[in-house]
C-alpha cells in the first residue's frame, strides 16, 4: 500500500475536480435511492388511498409525482455530471502522472537504464500509469461515495424508525468493510498475473514489429509468432481468472444484499415507527433497501483493482525512485564556446563488465578541427560519444571540453554546446515545424504574445530556407509546408528525406561541437556526398567528430583515427593512411 503514496500526493493538484466528481457521485446515488423509495411509497400509498372514496379524494397525488420527476431528472443530470467530472479528473491526473514520471526518468543515465529493454520501459510509462487511473475512478470514488451515503441513509431512515436505520446501515456497513477485503485477497494474484502477462505481451509485440525485417530475413517468423500466441494465451487466461473473481464478487454481493432485503422486510413487517400496520411505509423502507444495491455494486469489485494498482505503482516506483547515475552541477558558469576535446587515459566498461571497452584512450582534438574515428562494429567508437554526451562516465581518466572537466558543465550548458546527428533520425508524430523546432529550444515561450507571433513568423522563413538548403524543396512547394503532418517515425517521408531533416536540425543549431555518428548510413553514395558536403560547409569553423565505417569525406578530415579493440592503433591524414596502413588502403580499394 505504501507504494501508492507518491501517486496519492498528486491528487492535491486536482482536488477541486475530484471533489466535484465525488459530490456528483453521491448526488447520483441519492437520486437513485430517492427515486425508487419514493416511487414504492407512492404506488403503495395510492393503492391504499384508492380503497375508499374519502381517502382517494383527499390524497395528494401531485407532490409525490413531482418528487418522482425531480429525482428522475436529478439522477440523469447528476449521472452525466459525475461521468464528466470523474473522467476529466482522471485524465488530468494521468497527464500529471505522466509528466511527473517523465520528469523523474529524464535525469536518469544509460547506466540506470542498463538491462531495461525499450518495450519494458514503454510499458511502465504507459500501461502501468494507465492502470493507476483505477485508484481514483474505481477505488476511491465508489468507496467514499458509499460511505457518505451510508451516513445520509441512516439519517433518512432514522427519521421514520431508528431501529430500522441501525439494522439497515449496520448490515450495509458490514458489507462495505468485509467484502472488498475478501475479494482483494482473492483477486490479488490474478491481478498481478494480469499486469505481468500484459507487460510480456506488449514487449513481444513491440519487439516483433520493430524487428520484423530481421525476423523475416533469418526465418524466425514461426518462432516469434508462437511466442506471441503463448503470450496472448497467458494474457487471456489472466483476464479470464480476473473476470471469474469479478463474477463471484457480484454474485456474493447480490446474495448479501438479498439477505439484507429479507431482514428489513421481516423487521419492518411489524410496523415502521408509529405506523401500525406498516402499510406504505413498509414499501418505502423495502425499496430504500433495494435501491442500495446501486452503491454496493462498485464496492465489491473496487479492491480487485487495488492489487493491480499496487503492482503497477511498485514497478513505476522502481524506475523513478532511482538516484541518477550521473549528476550535473546545479550552479555553474561553464559554457561550451569552442568544442575542443581532450581524452586523458580514458578507461571505460559497461556496468559490471570486467573487460573494458575503452583501454586508456589518450587524444586531443583542437577547436575547429575535423576528426574521424573508423573501426569495426564493437570496437568502442560509439562509447566515445556516450562519454561526451554523459550517458556514461569513464571508470578512470578525464574528459576535458574546452579545457574544463566535462563533469563541470550543467545539463543545459552541455546540451547547448553539442549538436548530434546519429544514424537513426527520430521523428515524432506531428508537423514538420514541430520536428524542426526541436533543435531550437530558445524558441519556446515569449512573455508578449505579439512578440511570440512575430518571432514565429521570422523563424518560419528560416525553417523554409533551411529545408531548401538541405534539398527538401519538394516539401516546401505545397501549401503551408511547415504544417505538413509527417506521421509517427516520419512514415510519410522517404529514408533520404528523413535523413535530410536530421541535417536541417543540425543546421538550425549553432553549437560549437558537432558529433556525427554514422550520419549517412543506408544512403546511396550521391546522397551521402551531398549530406556530408552540407554538414562540412556548415561546420567550417566548428569542431567535428565523425564516427563511420565508410570513407566518404575522409579527405576533408584533419585527422583520422583507426580504432581496434578499444584503442587507437593508427592515426593520420587520408593520404598518409593510404600509404602507411594496409587495412585502410584495402578498405579504400574495396569501397571505391
Amino acid at each position: 500500500m505504501r507504494a501508492l503514496l507518491p501517486f496519492i500526493r498528486l491528487f492535491k493538484h486536482h482536488w477541486r475536480m475530484m471533489l466535484a466528481g465525488l459530490l456528483l457521485s453521491v448526488a447520483t446515488l441519492v437520486a437513485g435511492i430517492g427515486l425508487l423509495s419514493l416511487s414504492g411509497w407512492f404506488l403503495s400509498a395510492s393503492a391504499v388511498a384508492g380503497l375508499s372514496l374519502v381517502t382517494a379524494q383527499v390524497f395528494n397525488y401531485f407532490t409525490p409525482g413531482g418528487g418522482v420527476r425531480f429525482f428522475s431528472m436529478m439522477r440523469t443530470v447528476s449521472r452525466y455530471g459525475e461521468r464528466l467530472a470523474t473522467h476529466e479528473a482522471t485524465f488530468r491526473l494521468l497527464t500529471r502522472l505522466r509528466v511527473w514520471a517523465w520528469g523523474k526518468v529524464l535525469p536518469l543515465s544509460a547506466r540506470n537504464m542498463q538491462g531495461l529493454r525499450q518495450g519494458e520501459l514503454l510499458n511502465r510509462l504507459v500501461a502501468d500509469i494507465d492502470t493507476l487511473d483505477h485508484l481514483y475512478l474505481r477505488l476511491i470514488i465508489p468507496m467514499l461515495s458509499a460511505l457518505i451515503l451510508l451516513f445520509a441513509l441512516f439519517l433518512f431512515v432514522a427519521w421514520f424508525d431508528v431501529q430500522l436505520a441501525l439494522i439497515l446501515c449496520a448490515s450495509l456497513l458490514s458489507i462495505w468493510l468485509i467484502l472488498p477485503w475478501i475479494f482483494y485477497f482473492l483477486g490479488r494474484h490474478p491481478g498481478i498475473r494480469l499486469i505481468k502477462s500484459r507487460r510480456v505481451l506488449r514487449i513481444r509485440i513491440l519487439e516483433f514489429v520493430q524487428g520484423l525485417a530481421e525476423i523475416s530475413l533469418f526465418g524466425a517468423m514461426d518462432r516469434f509468432r508462437e511466442q506471441l500466441r503463448q503470450s496472448e494465451a497467458a494474457f487471456l487466461n489472466s483476464q479470464r481468472a480476473m473476470a471469474n473473481v469479478m463474477a463471484l464478487s457480484q454474485a456474493t454481493l447480490i446474495l448479501c444484499h438479498g439477505g439484507v432485503m429479507v431482514l428489513m422486510l421481516y423487521v419492518a413487517a411489524s410496523g415502521v415507527g408509529d405506523h401500525q400496520p406498516p402499510g406504505p411505509m413498509l414499501a418505502l423502507v423495502a425499496f430504500t433497501a433495494l435501491a442500495c444495491i446501486e452503491m454496493l455494486m462498485p464496492v465489491a469489485g473496487a479492491f480487485q483493482h487495488l492489487s493491480s494498482c499496487v503492482a503497477a505503482a511498485e514497478r513505476v516506483n522502481e524506475l523513478v525512485d532511482q538516484p541518477p547515475g550521473i549528476l550535473f552541477p546545479d550552479q555553474t558558469d561553464a559554457v561550451v564556446t569552442q568544442g575542443a576535446l581532450e581524452f586523458k587515459d580514458i578507461v571505460f566498461s559497461y556496468g559490471d563488465q570486467s573487460r573494458p571497452v575503452l583501454k586508456g584512450i589518450r587524444v586531443s582534438i583542437r577547436a575547429g578541427e575535423k576528426v574521424a574515428i573508423l573501426g569495426r562494429t564493437g570496437c568502442g567508437k560509439s562509447s566515445i560519444f556516450s562519454l561526451i554526451t554523459r550517458e556514461w562516465e569513464p571508470d578512470s581518466g578525464r574528459l576535458l571540453l574546452d579545457g574544463t572537466g566535462i563533469e563541470s558543465y550543467g545539463r543545459k550548458a552541455l546540451t547547448k554546446g553539442l549538436s548530434i546527428m546519429s544514424q537513426r533520425i527520430y521523428l515524432f508524430s506531428g508537423t514538420l515545424r514541430d520536428n524542426l523546432t526541436l533543435a531550437q529550444p530558445d524558441m519556446a515561450g515569449f512573455a508578449d504574445p505579439d512578440e511570440q507571433k512575430a518571432a514565429e513568423a521570422v523563424n518560419d522563413k528560416r525553417l523554409i530556407a533551411v529545408l531548401e538548403k538541405v534539398g527538401l524543396s519538394a516539401l516546401t512547394q505545397v501549401e503551408d509546408p511547415l504544417d505538413l503532418w509527417i506521421g509517427e517515425g516520419g512514415r510519410q517521408l522517404s529514408g533520404g528525406e528523413q535523413r535530410r531533416i536530421g541535417v536541417a536540425r543540425v543546421l538550425l543549431r549553432n553549437a560549437p561541437l558537432l558529433l556525427l555518428d554514422e550520419p549517412t548510413e543506408g544512403l546511396d553514395k550521391r546522397t551521402e556526398r551531398e549530406i556530408l558536403s552540407l554538414l562540412f560547409e556548415f561546420a567550417a569553423d566548428k569542431t567535428v567528430l565523425l564516427i563511420s565505417h565508410r570513407l566518404t569525406g575522409m579527405a576533408k578530415m584533419d585527422t583520422i583515427y583507426l580504432m581496434e579493440d578499444g584503442i587507437f592503433r593508427a592515426s593520420g591524414r587520408h593520404t598518409d593512411l593510404l600509404t602507411k596502413d594496409a587495412y585502410y588502403a584495402g578498405l579504400h580499394r574495396q569501397l571505391h
